[in-house]
């Protein structure tokens, strides 16, 4: 279904999407189209785009066509979802270390929608870190992986 979503190629075209997208959260999905987790999270991303397309921009980035954001945020772990609102990076507590990206595909759509709707309006309100609503058991776990410390 990754298809179906608009993707971004480069460096510049992300920057753009950043910059440009307004009153809307910006759901940027790292990962790579051949990877089975990826495309799970791919099929949730574009059925819900049309339900979201009010309050949600979704686009999909290749980890391997953008290492500069992929280093930046250290996706070391594929899919990987980052939003952000107004040009402002969204961060969510998930009851993990990380708060600046969702690792792993959601269970469901709905949980999804929910998170979408969450930021929103968070960041409506100011906010730049919400609570996240997704039951912490529909929430994948991972360790922390640090490296050339």
């Amino acid at each position: 279904m990754s298809f179906l979503l608009p993707k971004l190629t480069s460096k510049k075209e992300v920057d753009q999407a950043i910059k440009s997208t307004a009153e809307k959260v910006l759901v940027l999905r790292f990962g790579r189209d051949e990877d089975p987790v990826c495309l799970q999270l791919d099929d949730i991303l574009s059925k819900t785009s049309s339900d979201l397309s009010k309050m949600a921009a979704i686009y999909l980035v290749d980890v391997d066509q953008t290492p500069v954001y992929t280093h930046y945020f250290d996706i070391s772990y594929i899919p990987s979802t980052v939003f952000f609102f107004n040009g402002q990076h969204m961060k969510v507590d998930y009851g993990s270390p990380d708060h600046t990206k969702f690792v792993g595909s959601f269970k469901t759509k709905q949980d999804f929608i929910d998170l979408v709707e969450v930021i929103y309006r968070g960041a409506m309100r100011g906010k730049l870190i919400v609570q996240s609503p997704i039951d912490p058991q529909n929430i994948p776990k991972y360790d922390l992986l640090y490296q050339d410390i």
